[in-house]
């Protein structure tokens, strides 16, 4: 297996230091521009670089001439073909030397996902010299097979139909709690926060969170991998006891399969995801019902439990300026306009102070210098000459004497 770890940069020089620390535990380095979620736009990385050329050009010429490995990007497209095409070449011509092409722009995300654009691919395939892959509506191996005869591309990517049927490229739809309990038995040979844990169990026990319902604040609140492996052994025996009762029917749900079986998500769009021509009440219509928009969610219920004072009202939130260069809340009282950390590190860099971060490079330089310069010069003893070691028989017939 091919060992490829992705970097998120927005600066050459730290990008090239990371990878050079990597290369010779790797295959190749993967610079991620297609990251969408809001994370990626504090930091300014992934998709939020993608109309920063020149500075992309300069990374990956930079990481192509001093790396041993090669360098790939994954990227998302534009709305326009051509402008993703001209981005492709761009790409290739600074030293990519394989190119993941998600079919989505960075705006299609959450609910607006909608469908990847093969059309985007397929172009960037032909424009380029260089191995493309494609990502986007992958759900089974017939996706698969299917992108690769419609687009063009020499490999295929997935990562939801992934998360929710780890045997995709198999081509199987093993019962979840055959790959659940595959994967808890390597979280024991090789630990992992919880957190993640859950996130990959709440993936596979999808559908079957929909139906016992009961049973998702019970994995959600587990403490141990333990108790998360007992609420998955549970769901195990429901869906036994859902086998044996639904034998013979069909499935529910709209679904290719029985919930217990793994299947592909397919996240709905706002208006498909609108429950006004069901019948059925939304959140929103429940709590206006209740009492109006005063009503508050139950996380922040229970912060309020802590906080009494604490309040949500938007218009009553300090409004904070942001850093020139990362996005992040800046100090009030900073020299540079940045946050501590930008701060700290230009502070370092030119040797100057910033009093509203506390950070004093110049002052304790200055007091450095002031102190070696009041130091007297030490003196060289006296050599001894030959036959007085030292000076030690003056002072011993002192002492005698």
């Amino acid at each position: 297996r091919s060992r490829l770890p992705q970097f998120c940069a927005n600066d050459p020089e730290v990008f090239v230091q990371a990878a050079l620390l990597a290369q010779d535990y790797c295959d190749a380095i993967d610079l991620n521009l297609g990251c969408p979620q809001m994370i990626a736009k504090r930091g300014h990385y992934g998709a939020f670089l993608q109309e920063e050329w020149d500075l992309l050009q300069r990374m990956i010429q930079r990481a192509h001439e001093q790396l041993s490995v090669p360098v790939t990007c994954k990227i998302r497209v534009f709305p326009e073909i051509d402008k993703t095409v001209r981005y492709a070449q761009m790409l290739e011509k600074a030293g990519c030397q394989l190119l993941t092409v998600h079919g989505r722009t960075k705006e299609q995300k959450g609910p607006l996902s909608g469908a990847a654009s093969w059309e985007h691919i397929r172009a960037v395939r032909k424009a380029v010299a260089i191995p493309v892959f494609a990502n986007g509506n992958i759900q089974c191996l017939q996706d698969v097979e299917r992108c690769l005869r419609d687009t063009g591309v020499q490999g295929v990517m997935s990562a939801e139909g992934n998360l929710h049927n780890p045997a995709l490229f198999e081509g199987r739809s093993p019962a979840v709690w055959e790959l659940a309990e595959e994967y808890l038995d390597l979280v024991r040979q090789h630990p992992c926060p919880l957190s993640c844990v859950r996130a990959h169990l709440f993936k596979l026990w999808h559908h079957t969170l929909q139906v016992h319902q009961q049973l998702r604040e019970e994995l959600a609140k587990a403490k141990t991998l333990e108790g998360v492996a007992a609420v998955s052994q549970e769901l195990k025996l429901r869906c036994q006891e859902d086998m044996s009762r639904q034998e013979g029917e069909e499935p529910s749900g709209g679904l290719p399969f029985f919930h217990w079986i793994c299947q592909p998500y397919f996240r709905p769009g706002p208006k498909e995801g609108s429950k006004e021509n069901t019948g059925a009440r939304s959140k929103r219509a429940l709590e206006e019902e209740e009492g109006g928009a005063d009503v508050l969610s139950k996380n922040k219920q229970k912060k309020q439990l802590r906080n009494p004072h604490k309040t949500f009202d938007p218009s009553l939130k300090p409004k904070y300026a942001k850093c020139d260069q990362c996005g992040n809340p800046k100090g009030n009282r900073c020299v540079f306009n940045l946050c501590r950390g930008c701060c700290k590190k230009r502070a370092f860099k030119e040797t100057a102070d910033c009093p509203g971060h506390g950070l004093l490079f110049k002052t304790k330089l200055e007091k450095s210098l002031a102190w070696k310069g009041a130091q007297p010069q030490l003196q060289e003893p006296p050599q001894a000459g030959p036959g007085d070691p030292g000076g030690f028989p003056e002072v011993l017939g002192s002492a005698l004497a």
